[in-house]
């Protein structure tokens, strides 16, 4: 039989998901990833790329509906890669995450009798966003990447994002056509203004920064009059110097056009401040829901050192020091560590103690110096823990590992790598942080197995 070919449409079932939220179907032998299938729909699917061993479709028409199709509320999602579920109600796309998590832990991860809860569901399912990353491009377009391409969808109102980043995006695109000043151009590496970023707290403030290819931009002074006339609540404009010939978003460095450089935001009852580079969760809610589970499966005494790898501004590490007798967090990002140290002075959190270096060479030289944490948590990027990383922390014989993960299948690979070492998966919570995407939070706590 020839293989499939390119726009020819084929009345497929939709069997699962796969980890970007398609629907899973199969064509003869050869799995099928279908952007807009539900799980037990009949679809007639089109086509769009034929892989050596997989195809990729788009839904062409819905045969046999599930009952949780809904009609999509935002009308840039057809082509918009920022949402995956919108075409389904928030019950199925919880079930979906539960799905995807449980297969990366049990396949991957290869645990038995898994006992994994509900999905904990976020209350709120729109503009729950704190951060807005948009993209530029020649026209100007401002917006998100069109799914699985680099070209921009212009997109005015982002329904997960808040009504300050659409006022301020908005100014930004009148001030580029109103100047004429260039958007940034991937292939010539020519033009300007590369990303609009905008970050919001829970008490409606708003920081703006502007990521550009140069030193600076010209109509400064009518850039931070229109900022402000658009957003009464901004309190900072911020200009990023981006000139590397990559798609790395944030800047090399920066600097204020007007206001301050930070904003000051409000999660698990401390007070954080946040640069533009700073790591936050985009969903405080739902981060602190989070962050709890993490400090319920660490079941630390007033005896115990913490060890907190990865640790960012010291969100993790300042929850843990609330039950724990000292916690080291450990960060790469030498201003995230500055960040971290003045967030626990600011807090009065006196236990906590902070140090600069990679999550591996950081737990060896805490090691060398005899500190042996009873619980060790990590909260590594989407690429999870390297290797050494996962032995060191092992070497360091810790009671309990938490691992806070923002990717199931990286999550899965760890947790076997550990129990390698002699560390059994015990309890687990996924949390979803990102609704109406494919992306779910997971925690789950690893007990070693000679722990008394």
């Amino acid at each position: 039989m020839d293989k499939p070919a390119e726009q020819q449409i084929h009345r497929l079932t939709i069997e699962g998901y796969s980890s970007d939220g398609s629907g899973v179907a199969r064509l003869e032998g050869m799995v099928v990833f279908v952007q807009g299938g539900i799980w037990g729909e009949v679809c007639d699917v089109r086509l769009t790329h034929v892989g050596r061993s997989a195809l990729w479709g788009k839904v062409a028409k819905v045969i046999t509906p599930a009952p949780s199709r809904i009609v999509p509320d935002c009308p840039h999602y057809a082509r918009c890669g920022g949402c995956q579920f919108r075409h389904m109600d928030y019950g199925q796309e919880l079930e979906a995450k539960h799905t995807r998590v449980y297969d990366a832990l049990t396949r991957l991860g290869g645990v038995e009798n898994l006992e994994l809860p509900p999905v904990l569901g976020s209350p709120k399912v729109d503009r729950y966003r704190n951060k807005a990353q948009f993209p530029v491009s020649k026209g100007p377009r401002i917006g998100f990447y069109q799914l699985r391409t680099h070209r921009v969808v212009d997109v005015p109102d982002c329904l997960l994002q808040s009504g300050a980043a659409g006022r301020l995006r908005q100014a930004v695109k009148e001030w580029m056509t109103a100047w004429s000043i260039p958007a940034y151009d991937e292939k010539s590496r020519l033009g300007l203004v590369r990303h609009l970023y905008v970050r919001t707290n829970r008490r409606g403030e708003s920081l703006c920064c502007l990521l550009v290819n140069g030193r600076g931009i010209p109509r400064e002074h009518e850039l931070v009059s229109a900022l402000r006339a658009a957003e009464p609540r901004l309190t900072g404009v911020v200009l990023g110097i981006n000139r590397s010939h990559s798609n790395v978003i944030l800047g090399e460095s920066y600097r204020t056009l007007w206001g301050q450089d930070f904003l000051s935001d409000q999660l698990c009852g401390y007070t954080f401040q946040l640069s533009v580079p700073s790591f936050y969760q985009v969903n405080p809610d739902q981060a602190e829901v989070l962050y709890n589970k993490a400090l319920e499966f660490a079941q630390l005494a007033k005896e115990d050192t913490a060890l907190d790898l990865y640790c960012g501004i010291g969100t993790i590490s300042l929850v843990l020091a609330r039950q724990a007798g000292m916690v080291w967090g450990a960060e790469v990002v030498p201003q995230a560590v500055d960040d971290a140290v003045e967030n626990a002075r600011r807090n009065g959190v006196t236990n906590a103690r902070f140090l600069c270096g990679d999550a591996g060479e950081a737990a060896r030289r805490l090691a060398a110096e005899g500190i042996n944490p009873a619980v060790v948590c990590v909260d590594p990027p989407r690429k999870g823990l390297a290797e050494d990383v996962v032995d060191t922390v092992a070497a360091m014989a810790p009671r309990r590992v938490v691992y806070v993960s923002c990717d199931p299948g990286t999550l899965g690979r760890d947790v076997k790598r550990f129990a390698q070492h002699g560390y059994d998966l015990t309890r687990a919570a996924a949390v979803d942080l990102f609704p109406r995407t494919a992306h779910v939070e997971t925690v789950v706590l690893l007990s070693r197995q000679t722990a008394e």
